[in-house]
């Protein structure tokens, strides 16, 4: 494959991934927006589904050779930081 068509999808793999991490975050935030405990068997069901989801996405574009393990593994922690912050944030409240 090309070079620079093998770059181009690469940057669309990254993207699209971060993109994802990004919607699940709004998402947890949004249920935290209303009211939804984050002990709450949904809230910890969703954000289970979500991660899984993603963290499978992220595995696939590995194999494809989209994005390095390494970077991939970046963008989770990256989703899970942020998530615990949000987190934090609500239980403060």
């Amino acid at each position: 494959m090309d070079t620079e068509i093998q770059t181009s999808y690469q940057e669309k793999a990254y993207l699209l991934l971060k993109a994802d991490a990004e919607k699940i975050a709004q998402l947890i935030k949004v249920q935290m927006d209303h009211l939804t405990m984050p002990q709450c068997p949904l809230y910890e069901e969703v954000l289970d589904t979500q991660m899984y989801g993603l963290s499978k996405e992220i595995d696939f574009a590995v194999k494809l050779g989209l994005i390095e393990r390494e970077e991939g593994k970046r963008l989770l922690s990256t989703l899970e930081k942020e998530l615990s912050v949000l987190h934090e944030a609500y239980t403060e409240k």
